[in-house]
């Protein structure tokens, strides 16, 4: 029998910002240029959602998480930004802020 792995990769971009992976060289004091690979500061953060009264785990860089926190809150980053910046996952979490915002009043 014959199993298959299946590999998943995941993307080193943030969810928020759009932060992804940079390129460049390593430069030796001898001006020796090596390929490198710049990669974000990720972190699996749990943020709260005012609005659906849970907790809300997102994969971001730090610089998305101190842009959140400058714009009030998860729940106002949200309702604030357009639908053209946020990633399908944020953009279905902000449909069901919206639902439940309108819902209540």
């Amino acid at each position: 029998m014959l199993f298959l792995r299946r590999v998943v990769f995941v993307a080193r971009r943030c969810e928020v910002c759009g932060k992804g992976v940079l390129t460049g060289n390593n430069v030796s004091h001898a001006h020796n240029k090596t390929r490198c690979r710049f990669l974000p500061n990720m972190h699996k953060v749990s943020l709260i959602s005012d609005a659906l009264a849970r907790r809300v785990r997102l994969r971001v860089s730090v610089s998305g998480v101190r842009t959140i926190e400058q714009n009030g809150g998860l729940d106002a980053f949200l309702l604030s930004s357009s639908d053209k910046k946020l990633g399908p996952g944020l953009l279905s979490l902000k449909k069901t802020i919206v639902k439940k915002l309108a819902k209540n009043g």
